[in-house]
């Protein structure tokens, strides 16, 4: 496996070149841009089919810098040169474990103070060069792809708090005895939560400008598959826990064909250091499991990305409303149904019948998905059917 960059250049190059940063969270911000990109052609072609329009918002030109502005600018300084320059001023500390670091209070207070006052300055010095002896107010027309940027960063804000409210809450026990530990730790995230959060964010920010939720959930329906089925990179690359149960079951015959690791793999350096330690490796990321287990993420990530391929081949050719959306519910939602049967997660029990967080939320995804290719059915039989008036 992969912890960090610096492990894959190794095993691609045969270069030890020390480069902490995770492989998971590089994949992350990977699905952060490819969905970006995704998302933006979505509205460019929306918006040339007449389905959503530009919008006008008026803005005052001419005024000096507010204290809202320099405050924030302040912070998000502070913030980066606390964290960039506390890891470099305690690099061996980073390196021993990025995510930990990056999530605690350690940094530099000095350099992040300085770095808040530079970017705080800069917003001022560049608001000064345009002041007006009398501000105006102007209107400006703004284009739905030119969202994009709020989308990601209020999608990925609300979406981290989802994924981690989640994951809480399928680890309750834990988070009972041990609250700070589970609500800070550097690897419990639910995909579920970030995508329910994610969604009623990017729902609430298109709606607010004029855009109907109908074209905002099929616009946002094939990035979404995108995203899930770049972020299962990661997952598989780095070994961060999302795997399968114990497969000490024969590979089938008919799958003769398929490396022993996409068949039952036991995750050696997986990010988590689970497992015993492999003998002969020192220092971080030297353990594998004890047994073989299904590599989920490496079915999931080839499953959700031949579906991205064949929603967005397709996606000039679906035109009624609400059907990529319902789409997407079907195929997301069955196959993560599925794909929990052979996973780690915990369950919860009805009724006598177990099911996990996910598997409940997919179950949910694909009857939702199913009713509502039902409903556009019978609403197009009752539109065909319709009896015809004569004026």
């Amino acid at each position: 496996m992969f912890p960090t960059i610096g492990h894959l250049i190794y095993y691609l190059f045969g270069v030890r070149f020390t480069f902490p940063v995770q492989t998971l969270g590089l994949l992350v911000a990977f699905s952060f841009l490819f969905t970006y990109m995704a998302f933006s052609a979505e509205f460019k072609r929306y918006e040339a089919n007449g389905k959503i329009k530009a919008y006008t918002r008026k803005i005052m030109t001419g005024e000096p810098a507010s204290l809202m502005e320099l405050t924030l600018n302040f912070l998000l300084g502070f913030l980066f040169g606390f964290k960039v320059f506390g890891a470099m001023f305690n690099y061996t500390l980073f390196l021993d474990n990025p995510q930990r670091y990056l999530l605690s209070l350690k940094g530099s207070g000095v350099m992040g103070v300085l770095i808040g006052v530079v970017f705080a300055s800069w917003v001022y010095f560049d608001k000064k060069e345009n002041v007006l002896k009398k501000p105006k107010l102007v209107k400006q027309t703004v284009h739905p792809y030119q969202l994009m940027g709020l989308i990601c960063f209020a999608c990925g804000f609300f979406g981290f708090i989802g994924a981690k409210l989640f994951d809480t809450v399928e680890h309750l026990n834990n988070f009972i005895y041990h609250p700070l530990a589970t609500l800070f730790n550097v690897t419990g995230f639910s995909y579920y939560g970030g995508l329910v959060f994610g969604a009623f964010t990017f729902l609430y920010i298109g709606h607010k400008r004029g855009m109907k939720l109908v074209h905002l959930a099929d616009i946002g329906s094939p990035g979404m598959m995108l995203a899930y089925g770049i972020g299962r990179i990661g997952c598989q690359l780095s070994g961060d826990g999302d795997w399968g149960i114990v497969n000490n079951h024969p590979k089938p015959a008919l799958l003769s064909w398929l490396p022993d690791w996409a068949w039952s793999f036991r995750y050696p350096h997986n990010a988590l250091n689970t497992g015993l330690p492999i003998p002969g490796c020192e220092g971080n990321y030297c353990s594998q499991l004890v047994q073989g287990v299904y590599p989920t993420p490496l079915y999931e990530l080839i499953i959700c990305l031949l579906f991205f391929a064949l929603m967005w081949t397709f996606r000039k050719k679906i035109v009624t409303p609400g059907l990529m959306f319902f789409i997407f519910l079907i195929l997301n939602g069955g196959e993560r149904l599925l794909i929990e049967q052979i996973r780690i997660n915990p369950k919860f029990y009805l009724f006598g019948i177990g099911f996990t967080q996910a598997g409940f939320i997919g179950f949910l995804m694909l009857i939702g998905g199913l009713t509502g290719l039902a409903f556009l059915a019978v609403k197009l039989k009752n539109k065909l059917h319709k009896p015809l008036t004569i004026a």
